[in-house]
């Protein structure tokens, strides 16, 4: 596997602060979109110019700001539109796959139905399909994985730089969050980069370890205390 092989773009987007990317093999010249939302013609856009071909998306969950749809009166372009300009699979969390449908306004027969730990892969890059409920029932977060390189985590709204998604909205659940942090995000390597779904914080991208020492959502030590931060205690 080359360790150069791979293709990464961080774009902030919208008016909440959303990051989306771009992932995929500068040998096959493929990638996809993570969260295409706000900015369709954009995204498309920027792949072309960089000699990208765009083959499918990965959905972190089914929130508005992340997969297009309608909130709080506003209408924000995301898959519908991203289907129209390209026949493409759209890989989504099996939890979440018909909020995904629904919320988008798209036929569930576009997306690819995923379990926790599927692999997606494109050229010699491996996106990892790491399940971590919480913000959402179907939340995931993408590991990229090349050989020899440390892995980079695009998180969604599961984890921020600082601090954690939101668990009061519908289908959230602080418990299921508490897991998917300390159980799941906290044992990644402390050199695993991390890049959220917002910006929320002055960088936009920090690592493992840093999180580990100075976000206070890894560094709660037990359930009780964590539900006190969330105010579900």
């Amino acid at each position: 596997m080359s360790t150069d092989d791979l293709y990464f773009r961080q774009l902030a987007v919208g008016d909440m602060a959303n990051f989306v990317y771009l992932v995929g093999s500068k040998r096959t010249r493929e990638a996809l979109l993570v969260d295409p939302a706000w900015d369709v013609d954009g995204m498309l856009d920027l792949a072309a110019a960089d000699d990208m071909n765009v083959v499918g998306a990965l959905v972190t969950h089914y929130h508005q700001d992340h997969i297009g749809g309608e909130i709080f009166g506003h209408k924000i372009e995301g898959l519908a539109k991203l289907l129209d300009r390209v026949s493409i699979p759209i890989h989504v969390q099996r939890e979440e796959a018909a909020g995904v449908a629904g919320i988008a306004d798209i036929s569930r027969s576009d997306l690819i139905e995923h379990d926790g730990g599927d692999v997606v892969e494109v050229g010699d890059i491996q996106i990892r399909l790491i399940h971590t409920p919480g913000h959402t029932p179907g939340s995931q977060c993408f590991l990229v994985e090349q050989a020899d390189q440390p892995g980079q985590l695009v998180s969604g709204d599961t984890l921020f730089l600082g601090s954690c998604g939101r668990v009061d909205l519908p289908g959230s659940d602080p418990e299921a969050m508490y897991h998917s942090l300390n159980d799941t995000l906290k044992k990644l390597p402390d050199e695993t980069l991390l890049f959220p779904g917002h910006l929320y914080s002055a960088e936009g991208q920090s690592t493992m370890g840093e999180q580990k020492q100075t976000n206070p959502f890894l560094r709660v030590t037990n359930l009780e205390t964590f539900l006190s931060f969330m105010g579900a205690g």
